[in-house]
């Protein structure tokens, strides 16, 4: 199975279904600059297939981030709504040198179906060409976007969500931050699924699993890398490395999910944990036997759904806690 070589730890053992999947696919080499020049223009599936029989308005528009650069971004909007809906923010994963706003769309789309959300994803720039707070603030001009065109998207302006997968997880964290220290836009809760969040890179279950693996160590290495452009040690902002913030109190209801069998396992908990120490509110679930993005590379499996319906009714809750949850037939 990929992964079973190099290991050096003891290590929680894989869900038996996602196993399965792994065992049907190639050894996963170390990400580097050569591997992802390759990778790349594979790293996004195109969103047409996953639109049809979705009664939703696609609209492709552009916001300018804070240098002036143009960003395509994609706002979808379900037809049948009742009310003003929530506003949702995603931010793609990628490990924030590949990827684009189509990538792992599929979750938020739960969202759309299951609660009526509006939907806007971005483009943010990606590292080694964009580094430091540059995709951090890439992240917020689309959340200020959103925010300004909340009345004629019918999104009500206090259920705002940024929400991200793997880097684009650690980019929403970013991004939340942000708009905490700026006190704009207003966000009421943040989703951040398994994600990326401390270039430093010192938990166990980073060194649990070295390559080859899902998303190794050194993928993970080369990633910091080339998203710090050089920088380290004191010169890293809190906004690229969020699990370095100071204070991580004021922050919105925030929910973060990872699997016990990938390398952002330790630092989603303990960004739970200083959630919580701050007096912050944070939801944290760990999938026995998960991998990295095991939710999107099989959603099928009985841990995915789980782990998908989980997000959903955790949202539901917090953006509609008057109205109980239709259980699915």
């Amino acid at each position: 199975m990929p992964g079973s070589a190099g290991a050096k730890l003891a290590r929680p053992g894989v869900d038996p279904e996602i196993a399965a999947f792994l065992e049907r696919l190639p050894a996963m080499p170390s990400l580097d600059a050569d591997t992802l020049a390759t990778i790349r223009p594979y790293s996004s599936a195109p969103i047409e297939p996953l639109l049809e029989g979705r009664r939703v308005q696609r609209r492709e528009q552009s916001v300018r981030s804070h240098d002036g650069v143009e960003l395509p971004i994609t706002v979808l909007v379900p037809e049948e709504r009742t009310g003003a809906a929530p506003g949702v923010l995603w931010l793609h994963g990628g490990g924030m040198v590949m990827g684009d706003r189509f990538s792992q769309i599929d979750i938020p789309l739960d969202w759309l179906d299951e609660l009526g959300a509006v939907v806007v994803t971005i483009d943010y720039r990606l590292a080694p060409e964009a580094t430091g707070t540059t995709l951090v603030e890439d992240g917020y001009a689309g959340l200020v976007w959103l925010a300004e065109h909340a009345a004629e998207l019918g999104v009500d302006p206090d259920r705002l969500v940024v929400a991200g997968t793997s880097a684009g997880g650690g980019v929403a964290a970013g991004v939340t931050l942000l708009a905490r220290d700026r006190a704009t836009p207003a966000v009421a809760a943040q989703v951040l699924v398994c994600p990326m969040l401390d270039h430093r890179g010192g938990t166990v279950s980073t060194r649990q699993y070295p390559a080859p693996w899902v998303w190794s160590r050194e993928s993970n290495e080369f990633a910091w890398e080339a998203v710090l452009g050089g920088a380290g040690g004191e010169n890293v902002s809190a906004y690229v490395s969020p699990a370095t913030a100071e204070d991580l109190s004021g922050l919105p209801t925030t929910f973060i999910d990872v699997g016990s069998a990938e390398v952002f396992r330790d630092e989603g908990q303990r960004y739970a944990g200083r959630i919580w120490e701050a007096g912050g509110q944070a939801e944290l679930h760990v999938w026995a036997g998960g991998t990295h993005g095991f939710d999107t590379m099989a959603p099928g499996t009985a841990i995915a759904r789980a782990a998908r319906a989980a997000r959903t009714a955790w949202l539901r809750r917090v953006l509609d806690p008057a109205v109980p949850e239709t259980p699915r037939t």
